[in-house]
């Protein structure tokens, strides 16, 4: 039983088969053909047998196994190899078929290859995951089919492997040097204008040329009777919390990803930066409930406790209290802060809502409010007006981008910062504003 399991008719046998019954059609009106038919039909069975013999001899023809990544990057696209080796003493054809998880909703993967003998291969081939969760493969089918190609074998590799998908660490690689690079023009990061002192003094040292005349320490200078400078440093150790709206705003999707997602992948990207940049980087997520906090450190581990927090993110996506937030806030984020709160806000009245909570906690801490572009809408503003229908649809566009902006306007009348981006721009847009609020020092 075992082998018809593993026994496949090709497709070529099909075809030959529906040609000998063709033959025995005809032979009805011609009847000289009767006899060839027969003859063709014994040569297709003893083909078949010798195809079968050819394959099934040797009991281990193929080796291949399915190479995955340790985890998987949300958002991105996630390389998975397939690596072939044949046993056969002669050229095989190949067929792969691969289980992908039922997530991508992949129906028809299929991967055709021909193999000398002895010969070894590989192939890759790309995954897109757009949640966060596990993963699971089912079975690696090769289906082998000999020169004569009748018949095809199939053999079955790596049942049941499984992933987790975590936030974009891959996004985390991209942007890693953008704390110390000096050329961030190339990641589109602004370069920005320093505003007086706004760094913590580090030491006395010898002036040498090219130091700034402006931090001579005349006192200093006096006692050492040689010119002697102030030496500063970029202040440190500032706590960063980056708050994440896990709201029903935050449901809409892009490109696949939801709002959520986005933010999720933007704060493990801006978390690395944070801690490159010797300040002290925490979280916390909130709908109903203050969730998955970490309190703001500089530990080894931090990055360790971040991204499991991070990709442990569940949500119904109900409506979210910012009251609650106020009270946490106000309650456990004691020392003055930069706050990073993505949320999303479609209209004006949605933020006059919750804009008595926002202005308290910008009393105390500095707050950035990060919330998006509708690219939608911004798709049907761009879009050639030919109905009424249009022009109805593009006025209504507009009203939403136009009270986007009064959004920004309104929060920077109460000293609330923001960042007002499209979805696919998130992290970097993010990180700027971080860098310029570090380089400013305006915290």
């Amino acid at each position: 039983m075992n082998f018809f399991k593993k026994l496949y008719l090709n497709n070529f046998f099909f075809y030959s088969l529906l040609g000998i019954i063709v033959s025995f059609v005809l032979a009805y009106f011609f009847e000289e053909l009767y006899r060839v038919s027969w003859l063709l039909f014994w040569l297709l069975l003893a083909f078949t047998g010798i195809d079968i013999l050819l394959l099934f001899t040797a009991k281990e023809g193929i080796k291949a196994s399915r190479v995955l990544p340790e985890k998987l990057s949300n958002g991105d696209e996630n390389p998975v190899t397939v690596k072939l080796k044949s046993v056969y003493s002669f050229d095989i054809w190949l067929k792969i078929i691969d289980e992908i998880p039922f997530q991508f909703q992949v129906r028809n993967f299929e991967v055709n290859r021909k193999l000398n003998r002895h010969e070894k291969d590989h192939f890759q081939y790309f995954l897109r995951p757009t949640e966060r969760g596990e993963y699971s493969f089912g079975n690696l089918n090769v289906y082998v089919a000999s020169p004569l190609r009748l018949v095809a074998r199939r053999f079955t590799f790596d049942h049941n492997q499984t992933l987790p998908t975590y936030p974009s660490f891959i996004q985390l690689r991209k942007y890693d040097l953008m704390a110390f690079s000096n050329n961030l023009f190339q990641y589109g990061v602004k370069k920005i204008r320093r505003i007086g002192h706004t760094m913590e003094f580090e030491q006395i040292k010898e002036y040498v040329p090219g130091d700034d005349i402006r931090t001579l320490n005349w006192k200093a200078t006096a006692k050492r009777n040689q010119l002697m400078v102030n030496q500063y440093q970029d202040e440190k150790s500032q706590n960063v919390y980056m708050i994440i709206d896990k709201g029903r705003t935050m449901k809409m999707p892009f490109n696949g990803l939801s709002l959520l997602d986005y933010s999720i992948n933007a704060s493990l990207a801006l978390s690395n930066v944070i801690l490159k940049k010797q300040d002290k980087a925490g979280m916390m997520t909130f709908s109903k409930k203050i969730e998955n906090r970490v309190v703001a450190e500089r530990r080894q581990s931090q990055m360790h406790l971040i991204m499991e927090a991070l990709y442990n993110i569940r949500t119904d996506f109900f409506e979210s209290d910012f009251g609650r937030l106020y009270v946490d806030v106000k309650k456990n984020i004691n020392q003055r802060s930069l706050i990073l709160l993505y949320t999303n806000f479609e209209t004006l009245d949605g933020l006059y809502r919750q804009l008595p909570y926002l202005k308290g906690i910008a009393k105390n801490h500095l707050l950035v409010v990060i919330f998006f572009n509708n690219t939608e809408l911004n798709q049907l503003i761009d879009k050639k007006i030919t109905t009424v229908q249009d022009v109805y649809d593009q006025t209504i566009a507009e009203k939403f981008a136009f009270e986007k902006r009064l959004i920004v306007n309104e929060l920077k009348k109460y000293g609330i910062y923001s960042v007002l981006t499209q979805p696919e721009h998130l992290t970097l847009d993010t990180i700027n504003k971080y860098l310029e609020i570090k380089s400013r020092g305006i915290l």
